[in-house]
């Protein structure tokens, strides 16, 4: 088979094509780019014959820009062929993403943690930047409560757990001292940031919350809501350790939330604690399904 002419052909074509069809010209980008990497990994005899293929592909690339112009380097032509050994099982899926963040997710060996990037960009349309952020940010890597090392394309999340963090970055650009006040501070200056770091379908209610108990005004640190799970969430913020009064606390700020404010069409109250550092020996005797606790890191 003449491969470097099979290979010229399909650029030619969806050149052709996304003059006529332009509405549609990304994703026959994808199948052309997906179609010379099946065919590079062809002609270089294998997936595995990496040296043959580092002198093929650079022969291609150097043929390519001399007869069709510039967007045939080296790396380029590289990433099509990594593009059909890491999609090719998933071709269709690759339809719903760009190339851009395509070419960010192909280094990414591990499944599951490619799989997790997938779906981020799927559900939630991640730009370039944003897709480089998550990723620089070791989102998968702070996953806790969900089995990350089994994450297949498409799953879903049926749970607010699984969208939790370990630890929560907090922007600190100032340097300041950290107190509760300071740390709560911190996070409303830019709140956004901080529901996008918690996870997928929080919003802010308000801070201080205000409630009252017997005769006794309490204020919860940070009231949420979770429009993907239809529930309230109760986040209590601390500069220390983790202590087991603190699940008492949040546990009575739920129960009220729940007899006083949600309906009965939504769902249970969950607690969030945001502590300084863990306590696992304290946790292993006053766990509560409803009530998760993480740590907080200062960037």
């Amino acid at each position: 088979m003449k491969y470097y002419e099979t290979i010229k052909e399909q650029f030619i074509k969806n050149e052709l094509y996304k003059r006529v069809k332009d509405y549609s010209k990304i994703r026959n980008d994808l199948k052309t780019y997906y179609n010379v990497g099946k065919l590079l990994v062809e002609a270089q005899g294998g997936e595995e014959n990496s040296n043959y293929g580092n002198k093929l592909i650079k022969e291609y690339s150097f043929k390519l820009s001399n007869e069709l112009g510039k967007g045939y380097s080296v790396r380029n032509l590289y990433n099509m062929r990594l593009f059909y050994i890491r999609f090719k099982n998933l071709q269709p899926l690759a339809a719903n993403l760009t190339w851009t963040n395509l070419t960010l997710l192909l280094p990414i060996k591990e499944e599951s943690k490619r799989n997790y990037y997938i779906n981020l960009c799927i559900r939630e349309n991640l730009s370039k930047r944003e897709l480089i952020t998550r990723i620089k940010n070791n989102e998968y890597e702070r996953l806790e409560f969900i089995d990350k090392e089994n994450i297949k394309i498409d799953d879903k999340i049926d749970n607010v757990s699984g969208l939790i963090k370990n630890p929560i970055l907090i922007k600190n650009s100032k340097n300041e001292k950290i107190t509760e006040y300071v740390l709560k501070q911190l996070i409303l200056e830019d709140i956004s940031y901080f529901l996008k770091e918690l996870g997928e379908g929080f919003s802010f209610i308000d801070s201080e919350y205000k409630i009252k108990i017997g005769e006794r005004y309490n204020y919860i640190d940070l009231l949420l809501y979770n429009i993907k799970f239809n529930c309230y969430v109760v986040v209590e913020l601390k500069v220390t350790e983790f202590k087991a009064e603190y699940i008492g606390q949040v546990k009575k700020y739920m129960n009220y939330i729940d007899k006083n404010i949600k309906t009965t069409n939504q769902e249970k109250t969950i607690g969030v604690i945001i502590c300084k550092k863990e306590n696992i020996f304290v946790l292993e005797y006053v766990s509560d399904e409803r009530i998760f606790t993480t740590t907080y890191e200062l960037v």
